[in-house]
């Protein structure tokens, strides 16, 4: 194995898309390792978390979709690192990068850039919550994993909404812990 990552596979959501309880599941401090189950869904879970929000759920309509996606671009471009792909989608975002600094760090700095570009657009006021606090940080260490990380975000979305790079071809596997 690698001293380092070869990349990066960061997953965030938007505010208030994905609670504590929604089906299909979702993760807390007991289930938040790669390859245990998610939590099974749980309406009463599900109620106290929609209970603790302060707004409503945010969701990126497709001009929205386009700033974050050349926020996140701009990000990546201005720090060095190397964007393998990336889809923009209504309620999440999935971006495989090759960076030196470690993905939280990485998956901060294209949240705030992508914040700062949506505020500057006029989209939205300058207090709404837009994303999740965290999101998932996978290591790929493997060539395999990096493609298919790469093929789950470009082709294993559904209909591709804001992509990069832009590009076509055929669905293949995904990666094995999305």
């Amino acid at each position: 194995m690698p001293d380092r990552p070869l990349a990066y596979f960061i997953t965030f959501t938007t505010y208030g898309t994905w609670l504590h309880g929604d089906a299909p599941g979702s993760v807390d401090q007991e289930h938040n390792q790669v390859g245990l189950p998610w939590l099974p869904a749980d309406p009463e879970l599900q109620t106290i978390a929609r209970g603790r929000m302060t707004q409503q759920a945010y969701l990126l309509d497709a001009p929205r979709r386009e700033v974050v996606r050349d926020a996140i671009i701009e990000e990546c471009q201005f720090r060095s690192w190397s964007i393998l792909a990336l889809h923009v989608r209504s309620n999440h975002v999935h971006l495989v990068v090759i960076s030196e600094r470690e993905p939280e760090f990485v998956m901060r700095s294209c949240k705030a850039t992508a914040s700062k570009r949506l505020n500057e657009t006029g989209l939205d006021q300058p207090d709404r919550k837009r994303w999740t606090t965290h999101g998932s940080t996978k290591y790929l260490w493997h060539e395999e994993a990096v493609a298919a990380a790469v093929n789950y975000t470009l082709h294993r979305q559904g209909d591709p909404m804001a992509v990069y790079p832009p590009e076509s071809g055929s669905p293949g596997p995904g990666p094995s812990e999305d």
